[in-house]
């Protein structure tokens, strides 16, 4: 819970860029389905044949290595979010101890695809947020974060997108052909919720970039009734996503 503390701050509230920012830090789904992703071999290990299954626990321990990286990039992207929110309302709270949650760096890794670009932006947004959130926000604004923070976030968001997404390995995970008639319903049906969510986190992640590009394209006019309807827009279609997520849980 945020500790909410005075400021004698007379920042101008911007509604629709905290409604934007407040939808895409509560947009939710990947931290489970990550979780799921570390998961995985508990869930293929009876299926397999004693060779197969030598193959699996190697592939285990990769995955499990890079589960923390993967957490990290969630992690800045809600707290990059959440501190967007923060500046363009009217009220102040303290952020700190959420900066302490924040992995310590990223390393690339050919075995998740995470390249030395997504290492650089990971360094810049963190190096962005501990200098805003230690400054109390004090000379710091909307359209300084939104500038300073577009092409880490853009790259985070990328990696997020190309990355944790495929790695759900929905045609390997399925393995439908071993299974027993009633057990292959049975997994179906799991499957096709788990199509569904990963699609809806895919949307949302989109609805996510495109906001913020809009955002930083009108910098200069942030009032303006163009660029409020759009963030009006992404906003209320992120809530919607986050609650079609929420339907049916895992």
């Amino acid at each position: 819970m945020f500790l909410l503390v005075g400021c004698a701050s007379t920042t101008i509230s911007l509604q629709e860029v905290r409604e934007f920012a407040d939808a895409s830090a509560k947009l939710g789904g990947y931290g489970e389905l990550s979780n799921r992703f570390r998961g995985t071999y508990a869930r293929e290990q009876p299926y397999l044949s004693p060779a197969a299954d030598l193959l699996a626990r190697e592939t285990d321990v990769k995955r499990r290595a890079v589960y923390d990286d993967f957490v990290s990039v969630q992690k800045t992207v809600v707290l990059y979010m959440q501190t967007l929110s923060l500046l363009a309302g009217d009220a102040r709270y303290d952020l700190s101890a959420q900066i302490d949650e924040l992995g310590n760096g990223l390393k690339a890794n050919a075995d998740s695809g995470l390249e030395q670009r997504h290492v650089a932006a990971y360094t810049g947004l963190t190096r962005l947020l501990t200098r805003v959130i230690a400054s109390g926000y004090q000379g710091r604004s909307v359209e300084t974060m939104v500038r300073d923070g577009d092409a880490d976030l853009q790259t985070l968001i990328d990696g997020m997108f190309d990355i944790e997404i495929p790695f759900s390995k929905k045609a390997q995970d399925r393995m439908l052909v071993t299974l027993a008639k009633v057990h292959y319903m049975s997994k179906s049906s799991e499957y096709r919720l788990l199509d569904r969510r990963y699609d809806l986190a895919q949307q949302g992640l989109v609805k996510v970039s495109h906001g913020h590009k809009k955002l930083r394209e009108n910098l200069a006019n942030l009032t303006g009734l163009e660029i409020r309807s759009a963030l009006a827009k992404f906003a209320s279609d992120l809530r919607m996503i986050h609650n079609a997520m929420n339907d049916k849980p895992i």
